[in-house]
């Protein structure tokens, strides 16, 4: 499968971290698009940010990139984490960076766009900016962990956001915590 993953300056580059490491980008075609700023807010968040060796990064203003097309068939696009400056100006169709015009190529040929936003509270403004993404087309995902698995780290945490992810692109995790009913469950005394 073929994916484009972007990542923009908003808080949360653990969640790009642990996805990036999750993805086998040896079986998978993977490209990296960050903005500046992103590169900045990972440099402050994670120590050592690190992306694998087999992904393909690309500089954020370089429209000579495939997936800024059409014609090319990529399987899915993941913005994690995405700002509300960049869902909004997703949401207004602009495309005046490989980010967002890959963005606005994976809306209009109905191809999966999940975009992770992390920021809260929400003000009208970006309500409104998310509902036209989801009229669009797009997976709007936030970045809201589950305990149900009873994380016990902090990656733990992250990583129930991180296999929603997964699951949206249709990439098998088996790690992810999956709910049983109440009968399958063993109990906990």
């Amino acid at each position: 499968m073929k994916f484009v993953i972007g990542a923009t300056g908003a808080s949360g580059t653990i969640y790009l971290q642990r996805l990036l490491e999750q993805i086998d980008a040896a079986a998978h075609e993977v490209h990296l698009v960050m903005s500046a700023h992103a590169r900045e807010v990972a440099g402050q968040e994670v120590m050592s940010f690190r992306i694998p060796q087999a992904v393909r990064q690309h500089a954020e203003n370089d429209l000579n990139v495939p997936f800024v097309s059409g014609s090319a068939r990529f399987d899915g696009m993941v913005i994690v984490p995405c700002s509300m400056s960049t869902l909004g100006r997703i949401a207004t169709g602009s495309g005046e960076s490989a980010l967002l015009r890959a963005a606005d190529v994976f809306l209009k040929e109905r191809r999966k766009l999940i975009v992770v936003p992390r920021e809260t509270p929400w003000n009208l403004i970006q309500a409104r900016n998310i509902v036209a993404l989801l009229e669009a087309g797009a997976v709007v995902l936030p970045a809201i962990p589950s305990f149900y698995s009873n994380p016990k780290s902090v990656n733990d945490v992250v990583d129930t956001v991180v296999w929603r992810i997964l699951d949206q692109l249709g990439l098998p995790n088996p790690r992810a915590f999956r709910w049983q009913s109440e009968t399958a469950r063993p109990s906990r005394r």
